[in-house]
């Protein structure tokens, strides 16, 4: 069985403070888990700079858009006609990152803090 290597979590260089902060902003007036996702949704939706490069298991991938899923937040990575959903999370970030990038950290701080 091949060896599976772990790779660790962005870091994200944004303080706790400014992290709840962020996520304070998405979810005003929410009043449950769920609408609290689609808050934070909705933030990475309209501030996260689309389309941008990065690599995806070593393979070069152009994120276009993301989607809400009942899995959470998902990004849509094209390489020419093909198409995969990846959770946000779990997706590599091009350094430096895309403007917008703080809200995918926010939704990490949340997403750690349920």
């Amino acid at each position: 069985m091949p060896e599976v290597v772990l790779y660790p979590a962005r870091v994200s260089s944004l303080r706790d403070a400014e992290l709840n902060a962020l996520v304070a902003e998405a979810v005003v007036d929410c009043y449950d888990e769920h609408e609290q996702l689609s808050g934070l949704f909705i933030m990475i939706q309209d501030n996260l700079a689309v389309p941008f490069g990065t690599e995806v298991l070593g393979v070069p991938v152009v994120i276009r858009k993301v989607d809400l899923r009942s899995s959470g937040i998902v990004a849509i990575c094209h390489r020419g006609r093909l198409r995969q959903a990846i959770g946000i999370l779990d997706l590599p970030l091009p350094d430096p990152a895309p403007d917008g990038a703080q809200w995918i950290e926010a939704y990490r701080w949340w997403a750690g803090a349920q």
